[in-house]
């Protein structure tokens, strides 16, 4: 490239004196401005294509627009096939069909394949996608439904799998996702079940000799039925709450399907935001565009540090310390639309204090930062919680407790403190509650408190 500037800015002579090139400053343009007219020829040339590659290119993309125009579903079937498995890439393409008004339908162990599949013009979710499920389990899943027909029950599917290396949190996360909500099983019944019929199947087989025929095998269907339910012991419990089963469901998925959590508050949302996820692709889809003309600079309606207000759930939280040792945090926040990066300095940070939780719907009032070769984002002056919304909180009741067991508490609080808290604790001393920070709770969690304290001490509620 240095030859061919000096070629193109002064021209180049043969062996005899004769001019070959003129260039530039020979043709009257001043040698500083021919330098200028080279630099950007170099830089187009970090991009450009040579005609047999860019008319590859307009082959593909007229195709791609001509499959997307006339057989979306199929489109966006192929391509979300495409990043089967990749919760991250996932999302980003079930809401590109929520703009095209194709609707997702949930996974069912009787009618989803491994991959994307397309009904009626919806889009089947596939089993293969999944998190913790993998492909080999569940092609063996397809491939046995496929051999003797439909899943007429749980304990039917459990049995017919039992050789075909489906192991029990591959099942655990086909319960979360609503694999199995056709049968007459609650999630939580089969979440509190399902190992002990897997143990059962195992048991059985081990005692038994092949070709062994035992008594459930024996009688018409209804009857072989009848006594499944004396062969198996189902622990049955009442479903889980709403948010619960969104919860778990967006876990396994990637994406709320039955329902959103944000959707009963679409109106509070709209009426105290001036910004939403579709906006922020907006801007940085028109950032990214490459325009040479001045005059065709997108009009972007938003401006680098205007004040915005953002809200939604926050889905992730990623605390950072800055070279200066303060306090600071990437947060993950979904409203309706998609997800959206919020940068929370320290003094944000500490302010927000409890509303800084997993699962939290929140409202941010903060400033965009729009950069042309990076996401836009928003760095947040104030979080807090979104109006009169019920917030989930442990209330440890210390009343009349030994210093032995506060200390057993504090340092459960501490341990169980991390990046990834989803629930608010607080401190009974008599009628007086006192805020205590934030853990991970889960069920086994839960207990470990309980086993430090008493049950009647320790108490989940929304408030």
């Amino acid at each position: 490239m240095a030859k061919e500037r000096e070629v193109f800015i002064h021209g180049q002579v043969d062996e005899n004196g004769n001019i070959e090139v003129p260039g530039c400053v020979r043709n009257g343009i001043d040698e500083q401005s021919a330098n200028k007219i080279f630099d950007e020829m170099a830089e187009f040339a970090k991009y450009a294509f040579n005609k047999s590659h860019a008319a590859c290119y307009a082959v593909i993309a007229y195709r791609t627009a001509y499959l997307k125009a006339y057989y979306p579903a199929e489109f966006m079937a192929a391509t979300l096939n495409s990043f089967l498995g990749n919760l991250d890439k996932i999302p980003e393409y079930i809401d590109e069909c929520k703009i095209l008004n194709i609707e997702i339908l949930k996974p069912e162990i009787n009618k989803s394949d491994t991959k994307f599949t397309v009904e009626n013009g919806k889009i089947r979710f596939g089993l293969g996608s999944i998190k913790n499920v993998g492909n080999t389990p569940v092609n063996n899943i397809v491939s046995q439904r496929k051999k003797d027909g439909n899943y007429k029950s749980f304990t039917d599917f459990c049995e017919r799998i039992s050789e075909e290396s489906v192991n029990k949190k591959c099942i655990e996360s086909l319960i979360k996702a609503g694999a199995f909500d056709e049968f007459e099983q609650t999630r939580a019944t089969l979440l509190a079940s399902f190992e002990g019929i897997i143990d059962t199947i195992q048991s059985q087989k081990k005692k038994g000799f092949e070709g062994q025929v035992t008594m459930f095998d024996l009688g018409t269907e209804e009857e072989k039925e009848e006594r499944n339910e004396i062969k198996y012991t189902f622990e049955e419990r009442p479903e889980l709450s709403n948010k619960e089963l969104l919860s778990i469901e967006k876990e396994m998925l990637g994406i709320y399907i039955s329902g959103h959590p944000l959707e009963k508050l679409r109106h509070q949302i709209e009426v105290q935001t001036n910004i939403n996820t579709i906006q922020l692709k907006e801007i940085d889809e028109q950032m990214n565009t490459e325009l040479t003309s001045e005059d065709m600079k997108p009009n972007i309606r938003f401006s680098d540090g205007q004040k915005v207000t953002y809200a939604g759930i926050i889905s992730s939280i990623k605390k950072k310390y800055t070279k200066n040792n303060k306090i600071m945090a990437f947060v993950t926040i979904e409203d309706l639309y998609g997800q959206a990066e919020i940068i929370v300095f320290e003094n944000a940070y500490i302010n927000a204090g409890k509303s800084l939780v997993e699962e939290n719907v929140v409202i941010v009032e903060g400033r965009l930062s729009i950069r042309e070769d990076d996401t836009t984002t928003i760095i947040a002056n104030e979080i807090k919680d979104l109006g009169e919304q019920k917030q989930r909180i442990l209330t440890l009741d210390i009343t009349d407790t030994t210093e032995e067991t506060k200390a057993k508490l504090r340092g459960a609080i501490k341990y169980f403190n991390g990046d990834k808290n989803n629930i608010n604790v607080r401190i009974k001393i008599g009628e007086e509650f006192k805020p205590c920070g934030q853990i991970y709770l889960t069920e086994e969690i839960q207990k470990e408190f309980e086993d430090i304290l008493t049950n009647q001490k320790v108490l989940v509620e929304e408030i």
